[in-house]
């Protein structure tokens, strides 16, 4: 986890990452398995919960930021610049396992062209293709 906190500036309750499973080359593999108090759980939806899309994007945006971080071997704030084709191919639910895979497909100057899928199991629950740009920290 340490690694993780020392990547980026996200903290719980947002932080979608709990452990980095490999980081090989353009990509970069997580996971984060999803307890049945998370908050968003409450209210999305009341007696079937499911993750919020939004956040299961969040999570590939986070992982992403891991990997260009490493890149630079320096930290800075992983900003996304643009989400293109999000497919929701099925839901994510309390207990469930996320394996988050992240590839750099395109480094130009500071923009990072990546794409990314969230597996639960042998099924894919999320694929997209997102831009992101990497920040200096301010001081």
């Amino acid at each position: 986890m340490e690694d993780i906190l020392a990547a980026i500036p996200q903290r719980p309750p947002f932080l979608f990452v709990d452990k980095i499973i490999k980081r090989k080359g353009n990509s970069i593999t997580t996971q984060r398995t999803l307890r049945e108090d998370e908050y968003y759980f409450q209210g999305h939806f009341p007696g079937n919960p499911i993750m919020p899309g939004v956040l299961l994007c969040e999570a590939c945006f986070q992982t992403g930021a891991i990997l260009i971080t490493a890149d630079n071997n320096q930290p800075g704030l992983g900003v996304i610049t643009r989400i293109k084709d999000a497919k929701f191919k099925h839901f994510a639910r309390p207990g469930d396992t996320l394996t988050i895979t992240v590839t750099l497909d395109e480094k130009l100057g500071n923009a990072y062209y990546m794409s990314g899928t969230i597996s639960v199991g042998e099924k894919i629950i999320l694929k997209i293709l997102f831009h992101g740009a990497l920040l200096p920290k301010e001081k």
